[in-house]
């Protein structure tokens, strides 16, 4: 889709990658409220589209805290070893 976060080379710094990750989720988020938005007002007649909208919003607002959840795990288990 258009707001797919982009490829980065290995090289990317992690912050970047992931700052990359959590806009293109604010995006999709900020286009399913719009959706919803104009559904409310009568400005859009396509109620499957604003669904399909609403359903991409929730799917990669789950998927990025899966994503933010393993990295958490990672990290307490590396700050549980013992050095």
């Amino acid at each position: 889709t258009k707001n797919s976060p982009k490829e980065t080379a290995p090289d990317g710094k992690f912050t970047d990658i992931f700052g990359e990750l959590l806009n293109s989720v604010n995006s999709i988020q900020r286009e399913s409220a719009q959706a919803q938005e104009l559904l409310a007002t009568g400005k859009a007649a396509d109620l499957h589209q604003v669904m399909i909208a609403v359903e991409e919003a929730g799917i990669t607002m789950d998927l990025f805290l899966e994503i933010r959840n393993r990295l958490l795990e990672g990290y307490q288990s590396l700050v549980k070893m013992p050095m």
